[in-house]
C-alpha cells in the first residue's frame, strides 16, 4: 500500500535527520530508506527523478527530496519533503553561527563532527556500490561511469559538460540499441503504489514559489538600494541559485571569492570553518550559503543588533537559495513524468546514471582527503588539474575511525543510526583523551 501523509512525514524528518555528508551521503540515505528498506519507490523510478535533478541548479539532493514527495503525496507532499529535508541544517548551521561568533569553536561540538565525518565516509561509499551494482548493467555504463570519475576528479572538467557528453552519448547508443531500460514487472509493482499527480497543481505552485522567491529581493532593492547588506545578500545569492549546476562543489570556490575578495563579507579562515559546519551537520552542503549571510549581516547591521541582523541575514540567504529549488521541481517534475516511456530519453538518462555514480565516486574520494589529510597540494600539469593530499599530514584519528566505520556497515552490516551514533561517541572519547 501506498504509504499515508503522516507515515511519510515521519520518514522524510528521519531522513532529514541522516542526511549528513554532502549529496552523496544524503542520496544514499534516501536510496536505502525509501528504494531498499520501504520500497515506496523502484530502483528505476528513483534514478529517473535523480537524473532529472542532477540537470538543475541548486542541491540535487534536496530536489531529489522533494521530487519523490511530489510522487507520493502530491504537492503538499513535495513541500514536506523539501522542507524537512532542509531544515536540521538550518537550525545547526545557525545554532553554531551562534556559538561561532560567540563562543568561538566549541571543542567538544566539533568532536561530535569529527566522529560522524568517519560514518559519512562509509556511508557514501555504500551509496556507490548499491546504485553501481544496479545501475552499470553493461560494459559502456561502466565505462562511462569511469571515465565521468577520471574527467572530473583528475582533469577537473566542468560538470554540466560531463553531464552533456554522456546524455548525447547515450542517445546514440539508444538509437543504436545499445542502451535503453525498460522497467521490470517488479518495478511497475512498486511503482504502482505511487499517486497519479495532476501536474497543474505542481505548475500552480510553482508560479507561487517564484513569487515568493524574487518579490523580497525586489523590495529589498526597491527600499534599501544596492549597497545595503540584506539587498546585496538577497540579490548575490538567488544568482547563485541560478547557476550553481553540478551540486554545491562546482559553486563553493566562486562563492568564497566573492564573499571573502568581493564583499569581505568573512575571512578566507571563517570560510573554511562554515564549509566545515556544512560537511559534519544534516542537510545540503550548500547550506554553508546561511553561514556566510549570518556573517555578513553579523558584520555589516545597521541599525540592528548584530545577532539579530545576523539571524535575519542568514535565514534570507537560505531563503532565496532554496526557495528556486522548489519552482524547478514544481515546474519540471510533471513533463519528465510524461517522457519516462520514451526510448531515446530512457538511454540519455541510462548514460546521466552512470555518470552519476562517477560523480558520487569523486565525491567520495574528495571526502575522504579532506578528511584524512589536514593539508592538499594542487596538481595543474599536462592536462591534469586536480588536489592531492600531502602524505604527512594525515589525520591518523580520523583513518581509524573511519575504516572502524566502514567495517561495521560492511562487515557487521550495522544500520545507519548505529553507525552514527557509535562514530560520534568515538569522537567525544578522543576528543576526552586528548587525541584530536
Amino acid at each position: 500500500m501506498r504509504p499515508s501523509f503522516a507515515e511519510a512525514v515521519r520518514v522524510w524528518a528521519k531522513i532529514a535527520s541522516l542526511s549528513f555528508g554532502g549529496p552523496a551521503g544524503q542520496i544514499a540515505v534516501m536510496h536505502r530508506i525509501l528504494v531498499d528498506e520501504r520500497q515506496w519507490i523502484s530502483e528505476a523510478r528513483f534514478l529517473h527523478a535523480l537524473n532529472f535533478c542532477m540537470l538543475l541548479p541548486g542541491p540535487e539532493a534536496q530536489q531529489l527530496a522533494t521530487y519523490i514527495g511530489w510522487l507520493l503525496h502530491g504537492v503538499r507532499g513535495g513541500l514536506v519533503a523539501g522542507l524537512l529535508f532542509i531544515l536540521p541544517g538550518v537550525l545547526a548551521i545557525m545554532a553554531l553561527s551562534f556559538v561561532y561568533v560567540l563562543f568561538g569553536n566549541a571543542g567538544p561540538v566539533e568532536a561530535i563532527f569529527f566522529g560522524v565525518k568517519a560514518a559519512v565516509l562509509a556511508i557514501v561509499l555504500d551509496a556507490v556500490i548499491r546504485i553501481a551494482r544496479r545501475a552499470l548493467t553493461g560494459w559502456l555504463l561502466w565505462f562511462l561511469a569511469g571515465a565521468a570519475f577520471v574527467g572530473i576528479f583528475f582533469f577537473g572538467v566542468p560538470f554540466p559538460l560531463i553531464i552533456l557528453a554522456t546524455a548525447l552519448i547515450g542517445l546514440m547508443a539508444g538509437k543504436l540499441g545499445w542502451l535503453g531500460r525498460k522497467e521490470s514487472a517488479s518495478d511497475t509493482v512498486v511503482d504502482d503504489r505511487l499517486a497519479v499527480q495532476d501536474g497543474r497543481g505542481a505548475v500552480l505552485a510553482a508560479a507561487g514559489f517564484f513569487v515568493l522567491w524574487l518579490a523580497p529581493v525586489a523590495l529589498l532593492l526597491a527600499t534599501l538600494g544596492p549597497g545595503d547588506v540584506f539587498a546585496d545578500i538577497g540579490l548575490f545569492f538567488s544568482k547563485m541559485a541560478v547557476v550553481t549546476f553540478g551540486g554545491a562543489y562546482a559553486v563553493l570556490a566562486y562563492v568564497a571569492q566573492q564573499a571573502v575578495e568581493n564583499y569581505g563579507w568573512l575571512s578566507a579562515g571563517e570560510m573554511l570553518d562554515g564549509l566545515g559546519m556544512a560537511e559534519t551537520t544534516p542537510g545540503p552542503l550548500i547550506m554553508v550559503l546561511q553561514f556566510v549571510g549570518f556573517m555578513a549581516a553579523y558584520g555589516d547591521p545597521g541599525s540592528l543588533p548584530p545577532l539579530l541582523a545576523a539571524t535575519l541575514g542568514g535565514l534570507l540567504a537560505t531563503w532565496v537559495t532554496f526557495a528556486p529549488c522548489f519552482l524547478w521541481i514544481f515546474l519540471g517534475a510533471p513533463f519528465v513524468e510524461k517522457l519516462r516511456g520514451n526510448r531515446a530519453l530512457s538511454a540519455a538518462l541510462s548514460a546521466i546514471t552512470a555518470a552519476v555514480v562517477g560523480v558520487i565516486l569523486n565525491l567520495a574520494v574528495w571526502f575522504a582527503i579532506h578528511s584524512w589529510f589536514g593539508e592538499t597540494r594542487s596538481l595543474v600539469a599536462f592536462g591534469l588539474d586536480t588536489d592531492l593530499p600531502v602524505l604527512a599530514s594525515v589525520n591518523l584519528p580520523a583513518v581509524a575511525l573511519s575504516l572502524l566505520a566502514i567495517a561495521a556497515i560492511f562487515l557487521f552490516r550495522l544500520g545507519m543510526l548505529p553507525v552514527l551514533a557509535l562514530s560520534a561517541g568515538a569522537g567525544l572519547a578522543l576528543y576526552a583523551a586528548g587525541l584530536i
